[in-house]
């Protein structure tokens, strides 16, 4: 495999000058042709064990054969370190996450709530209509600081595991569980495939960051949040991210609210005070500063190799 670190770092850094595409991001197209496929296999009228064997072979379809590709294509001479870059910076999103949320930190700063509903409602799934500035503040930290792990820390991991194969596989297995991953109606069972192989593939990647957000916020107050609060959670994987951003940030994340017009109860993470606007650049720092540490790893372990 190409140096690690390299190609973390130069992804990394091409992320921040370019952001994401504006137009034609692969990942958009990738959406429009799983819809399709869940248009076509999700017909609403099979059995729960029918719609589960569709929903699995919709995922592994739609996950091998672009994996498959991107490793056959490493193959070909000479553009074996640039394909890795271009992989990598297509499955971390830092920049626009950052941006996602500054959009509704400025909004709140104008006191431009309908803003900063509008803003948080591009960044989460729940309804927003009824948020007030606090709520819109929290939503939009959780946000940050779950997609700092599914969107960059995630996409890290299996790519110094499995190189730019192993980043692609988990950037669109993240993808589908996004659209489909959701315990309503038309996807609870079509989307179960793709929810538990997410929850697999980010198993060790949360815990791994849980862990640096600990080490770069309030430590032990995070560690304690992350013990005894993450396992409330309804997700495996983002119960101990969130929980141990929260006590690093010492605020009060979590809570009931609307999605799709129902009421769903919540647990509280931390103990600290209710999230303001200026918590979402905090929440911005700690993922910044969680990622140096990653690169920073990367360089490490690239320095000991060679020494």
């Amino acid at each position: 495999m190409t140096n690690v670190a390299v190609v973390m770092s130069a992804a990394v850094l091409l992320d921040a000058i370019l952001g994401e595409p504006r137009r034609y991001h692969p990942l958009v197209g990738f959406g429009h042709v799983a819809q399709r496929m869940e248009r076509r296999l999700n017909t609403g009228d099979e059995t729960p064990t029918a719609a589960q064997l569709r929903g699995a072979f919709a995922v592994a379809t739609l996950v091998v054969v672009p994996t498959l590709a991107c490793a056959l294509l490493m193959r070909l001479p000479g553009v074996r370190t640039l394909i890795e870059i271009l992989v990598l910076y297509l499955a971390v999103g830092h920049r626009s996450l950052r941006e996602h949320a500054l959009l509704v930190h400025d909004a709140l700063s104008r006191d431009d709530l309908p803003s900063a509903r509008a803003s948080v409602g591009r960044m989460v799934s729940r309804d927003t209509a009824d948020m007030d500035a606090s709520r819109a503040a929290g939503a939009a930290i959780e946000s940050v600081l779950e997609n700092g792990n599914d969107a960059i820390f995630g996409a890290l991991f299996w790519f110094a595991l499995l190189g730019a194969p192993g980043a692609l596989a988990y950037r669109l297995v993240n993808t589908l569980d996004a659209m489909w991953g959701y315990r309503t109606p038309p996807y609870l069972h079509f989307g179960r495939a793709a929810a538990r192989l997410d929850d697999t593939l980010n198993f060790v990647p949360a815990r791994l960051t849980a862990l640096c957000y600990a080490l770069c916020g309030r430590t032990c107050t995070a560690l304690r949040c992350w013990r005894h609060q993450a396992r409330a959670w309804e997700s495996p994987n983002a119960g101990p991210v969130m929980a141990a951003g929260a006590g690093a940030l010492g605020i009060r994340l979590g809570g009931g609210a609307y999605y799709h017009g129902r009421w769903k109860e919540r647990p509280t993470l931390c103990e600290g005070c209710d999230p303001e606007k200026d918590d979402i650049v905090r929440a911005l720092r700690l993922v910044l500063a969680t990622l140096g540490i990653w690169i920073a790893a990367a360089w490490m372990t690239t320095i000991w190799s060679w020494s």
